[in-house]
């Protein structure tokens, strides 16, 4: 279920009107698509940030407006920490969205216990999939994976209408040797002579020392 979030009219546009409102608690916003009139509007600052930490993509927008909407860009200050603005798009239940998704690894991997190291190399994901299924985040266990394994992009669970955007052979997550592993490894490997170095059979050494004599 969607969260909800209170929003007001906003009748004054502008900085300096957008400052006094941030100062006040309020974020400026503004709701748009389906071909209807942009609204702007305010939302608290402390609502719509819990919303956004909770990883919330669409919200029902409740007040002076009755939407369900998707969060489609949130402006941040020069550090990070406060919003300044935030882009509302309009969504209906069977409206397919692009959004972009942080990946989550749950549980303990084997490979890890026999000496592996967990690469975690895709953090955020890119899908398509209807307004109402958009996930929070995609979460991947790794209760199975073992040393020398991996998860694709291909083989992580999505939401029923769900489709990942990019390769799916791109790897999420593997279980490789760790450095002291790959040492001892490469220690315990007999050695070889190199290939360019060939020993001569012993007929052929011979047939040499019997022409150096004559």
């Amino acid at each position: 279920m969607a969260e909800k979030l209170e929003v007001k009219l906003r009748e004054d546009h502008g900085t300096r009107k957008a400052r006094r409102l941030r100062k006040a608690g309020f974020v400026p916003a503004v709701l748009y698509g389906h071909r209807r009139p942009n609204v702007h509007l305010m939302v608290p600052a402390h609502d719509l940030e819990a919303v956004i930490r909770h990883g919330a993509r669409v919200v029902r927008l409740v007040g002076a407006v009755e939407e369900q909407a998707l969060i489609r860009e949130v402006q941040w200050d020069t550090w990070g920490l406060r919003i300044q603005h935030v882009d509302f798009a309009r969504v209906s239940g069977r409206d397919r969205v692009r959004v972009t998704v942080p990946v989550e690894l749950r549980g303990e991997s084997p490979g890890v216990k026999h000496g592996g190291m967990l690469e975690h190399l895709i953090h955020q994901v890119e899908l398509e999939c209807e307004a109402t299924e958009v996930p929070d985040r995609l979460v991947v266990s790794i209760n199975e994976l073992d040393l020398n394994q991996s998860i694709t992009l291909g083989q992580l669970s999505l939401p029923k209408s769900g489709s990942i955007v990019g390769d799916p052979d791109q790897i999420v997550v593997r279980c490789v040797m760790g450095a002291e592993e790959v040492e001892e490894a490469v220690a315990a490997a007999p050695e070889r002579e190199p290939e360019l170095i060939r020993r001569k059979p012993e007929a052929e050494r011979e047939t040499e020392e019997e022409g150096e004599e004559d």
